[in-house]
């Protein structure tokens, strides 16, 4: 079986070469938007962020929470997933992520978790989560800038509904 390469000619334009599943493109496009939001001196429009959440989280089958860490200039340091759960639910504990802010050195971070359900509607434990993340973080310095809920239908910036 041929596995599939994508390749970037000098316009900017992807090709694909060989057999290519929905999820192998998928999980493509989200990491050229990841490296697109690398590159940039800052992320600025929460717009590009949650195109990004959504590309990376949405086909998940299980509740994930992630995290973007970023620099006092708000450039993206890393994206990673910190927590897998189940269908309906992930634990998340503060001390990880306190842990992990400290190792990436972020001065700010941004956080996303899926709803499998397909709602991305916040619950009321996503915005108690929210706040005692903010809380932990606040103690080393490090600012939360936005919690986005994803689903493959939409997005819920929690900054942009003043929850944060």
């Amino acid at each position: 079986m041929d596995i599939p390469t994508f390749v970037k000619n000098e316009q900017g334009l992807y090709h694909v070469q060989g057999c290519v599943k929905p999820e192998e493109i998928v999980s493509t496009a989200a990491s050229i938007l990841l490296d697109e939001l690398t590159d940039r001196e800052a992320l600025t429009a929460p717009t590009d962020v949650a195109q990004f959440l959504q590309l990376a989280l949405a086909q998940e089958k299980n509740e994930v929470f992630s995290a973007i860490f970023l620099n006092n200039k708000h450039k993206v340091l890393r994206f990673e997933t910190l927590f897998n759960g189940t269908i309906d639910s992930s634990a998340v504990y503060p001390r990880v992520v306190v842990q992990r802010a400290l190792e990436c050195n972020a001065a700010a971070v941004i956080f996303a978790h899926n709803h499998p359900s397909g709602c991305s509607e916040p619950s009321n434990a996503d915005r108690q989560i929210t706040k005692r993340l903010t809380d932990a973080l606040a103690l080393i310095d490090v600012r939360v800038l936005d919690h986005f809920v994803v689903s493959r239908s939409g997005y819920v910036s929690l900054a942009e509904r003043g929850s944060l």
